[in-house]
Parts: structure tokens; C-alpha cells; sequence
């Protein structure tokens, strides 16, 4: 269960959020969503595919962390060993929520900082601080802040790149057959990946406007990344 409520210092000016990376934590992802913005900082780790949300059709790119449920290949007893964690999984215990606020007699809404009060990572006693002893913000929260606020703008900066490759036909399903070392199989289903192919044969004015929007190079970075898949694979092999 999740317990969301709008962050402030009077309330919660005792709370601690933990920030140490452990699956008791809730670090025990398969995948987390990414955004294009993020790509260049992802795909020196991670293997950047696309999924589709069941419920609502809806595609978004993920970052992937294993090859099953609750797998996440990169933590161990020392933490997250990738020298960057994406920014979905940071985050948390945090989201974006809005309020209505009026300013010279005009409502408008306002982005504001929420705070899963049911998440592992919250305490009374364990962690980072968010307000100082006499009010203000901590430098954890500030950054909590900043992060949000490039999560929000990613994302829908997401969808329209995800619009955009629909629209040039880019998006194909795949399944990824994995054969460990001890003979185990895998095989992942439901993600998709840029076809290669339908990328060879857009015309220049069609790559000129993918480059010109930014999404040319974050098409790339995804084809790229994808040669993660045997170091995620030697990872599992090394875990058993």
C-alpha cells in the first residue's frame, strides 16, 4: 500500500528517508522508466528497450536491471554497483504532485513535492534528514526537488518521442531468449526496440527532423545500449 501526502515542515520535520540501495529497500526492479534527456547517462549501463503499459496502451522506455520479476542484477550487499542509478528509482520515496494556488487574484496550479509515507525508505530514525532543525529545506531536498522537476519535464518530452517513432513505424516487438551457463532459459516477452531496417530506409528530410528534435541521437543511444544484454547476462551468470 502507498500513502501519499503533500511534504511539508511542519508535518514531517522529523522524517528521514534512507537512501542506501538494497531490495528491502524497494531496489529490487527489473526495469525503471527512462526518458530520452537520460539516455546518455543509461546507456553506458543499462539496456534500453520499450515497453507497453497493458492497462493503457501506452509505450514508454525502460532501463533494464534483470531478466525477471523483482531481479536487479546490479545490487549486491555494497549497494547499486552502476556508477549511475536512473533517475525513476532515486527518486523515490518522492512524486509530483499539483495544487491550486492564487497569485494576484489568478489560480493557477503548481507543481509540489509528495511523499509516500508507507514507503521502506521513510523514518523517524534512520536516514538523511529533509528540514533543517529550525526550518528550510536540506540539501537532500533540494535535490529530491531538481530531480523531479527534470523527471517531469523527461517525460512528457518522452511522449512525444514515443509519438514520433510510432509515427515513423520505428517501434517492433522482440523476444529475448536467454540460455545460462548452468542451462536455465529465459525468454522475456512484451518489450520492443527500434527496427533497424524502417530507421535505414526514412528519408533525409525524415532524419533531419528526428535530429532536429533530439531524437535522432536518443535512437541511437537505445541501439546502442543494447549491447548491456551480455554484460546483464554475465552478471546473472556470475550470481547463479
Amino acid at each position: 500500500m502507498s500513502q501519499h501526502v503533500l511534504l511539508n515542515s511542519i508535518d514531517h520535520k522529523d522524517l528521514k528517508v534512507n537512501t542506501r540501495r538494497s531490495a528491502a529497500l524497494g531496489d529490487n526492479l527489473w526495469y525503471s522508466v527512462t526518458f530520452p534527456q537520460e539516455f546518455r547517462s543509461i546507456q553506458a549501463h543499462y539496456p534500453i528497450f520499450f515497453h507497453k503499459d497493458a492497462a493503457t496502451g501506452q509505450f514508454y522506455s525502460v532501463a533494464l536491471f534483470g531478466f525477471a520479476q523483482n531481479e536487479n542484477l546490479f545490487l549486491s550487499d555494497a549497494g547499486w554497483n552502476a556508477t549511475y542509478v536512473p533517475l525513476t528509482v532515486r527518486r523515490q520515496p518522492f512524486l509530483i504532485g499539483q495544487q491550486t494556488v492564487r497569485e494576484d487574484g489568478v489560480e493557477r496550479l503548481q507543481r509540489v513535492i509528495h511523499i509516500d509515507l508507507d514507503h521502506p525508505r521513510v523514518s523517524q530514525t534512520e536516514g538523511e534528514a529533509l528540514f533543517l532543525p529550525y526550518g528550510g529545506n536540506t540539501p537532500l531536498l533540494d535535490e529530491v526537488g531538481e530531480m523531479l522537476e527534470v523527471i517531469h519535464h523527461g517525460l512528457i518530452d518522452s511522449q512525444r518521442f514515443i509519438e514520433t517513432l510510432i509515427e515513423y513505424q520505428l517501434l517492433e516487438s522482440f523476444t529475448l531468449d536467454i540460455e545460462l551457463d548452468n542451462g536455465k532459459k529465459h525468454q522475456m516477452i512484451g518489450f520492443y526496440t527500434i527496427n533497424e531496417n524502417t530507421l535505414a530506409e526514412l528519408s533525409a528530410e525524415a532524419l533531419a527532423q528526428l535530429h532536429q528534435q533530439g531524437y535522432l541521437q536518443a535512437i541511437y543511444m537505445a541501439l546502442a545500449s543494447q549491447s548491456n544484454i551480455r554484460d546483464l547476462l554475465n552478471l546473472k551468470n556470475a550470481q547463479g
